[in-house]
């Protein structure tokens, strides 16, 4: 945290420390790899059979029980194989083995699995606290990988910083997909900030007067 380096921050479905329900995901991902008999070889493509059952593992904490339903559910009552779900997670599968290998994966969900602002200082809150930058934090209301809740926290340990949720059926996967929910929302904010204005993000409020996120669906 260097006071003056950015003008502006916006962290948008992430959160101060991978959660333990996080790490479990990215665990889950590299049993499947090492399950992979060539993952030991030395070899570029080790391991790439593995990496695509992790990255359908991967698919499933992104996205929602709803959109998958919408998306991928059965279009007649008679299809009893190659279900449209499967062959979503199959594609999924294949399509990062186009552009990864499995140890750029793995290193990757270790990376995400030591994300933690407070390793080395007292506590998260106490670094957050630090944080004088204007600053917007974006949840979205579905994310099931960094539920809301974590997002919130952001918002109410950082010095006036609001909180904005985005409304999507797809999960973490909602920030990539809602351009039109969250492009006004940032420009209102970097608008707003420009002026002189307090920041006051579309669908949000001032951290002191939000009530509690309801975390039932979580």
């Amino acid at each position: 945290i260097k006071p003056g380096v950015a003008e502006h921050i916006v962290p948008i479905a992430c959160n101060a420390q991978h959660s333990a329900w996080g790490i479990a995901f990215n665990e889950a991902q590299r049993m499947a790899i090492t399950a992979d008999v060539t993952w030991k070889e030395d070899s570029a493509r080790a391991g790439v059979a593995g990496m695509k059952a992790a990255r359908a593992i991967a698919m499933i904490s992104y996205r929602t029980y709803d959109i998958y339903n919408e998306t991928q559910g059965e279009k007649s009552n008679d299809a009893i194989d190659d279900l449209r779900a499967a062959s979503y997670q199959r594609y999924q599968g294949d399509k990062l083995a186009n552009r990864f290998n499995a140890f750029t994966y793995w290193t990757f969900s270790k990376a995400m699995d030591n994300h933690n602002i407070a390793r080395g200082r007292k506590s998260a809150n106490e670094v957050l606290k630090q944080i004088k930058t204007k600053t917007l934090v974006v949840g979205i209301e579905s994310d099931v990988l960094f539920p809301l809740n974590e997002q919130q926290y952001l918002a109410d340990s950082i010095e006036g910083a609001q909180l904005s949720v985005l409304k999507s059926d797809y999960g973490h996967d909602g920030f990539l997909v809602e351009f039109e929910q969250l492009n006004p929302i940032l420009k209102d904010f970097l608008n707003n900030s420009a002026s002189g204005l307090k920041p006051q993000a579309a669908g949000s409020e001032p951290a002191s007067s939000r009530k509690p996120v309801a975390r039932s669906h979580y």
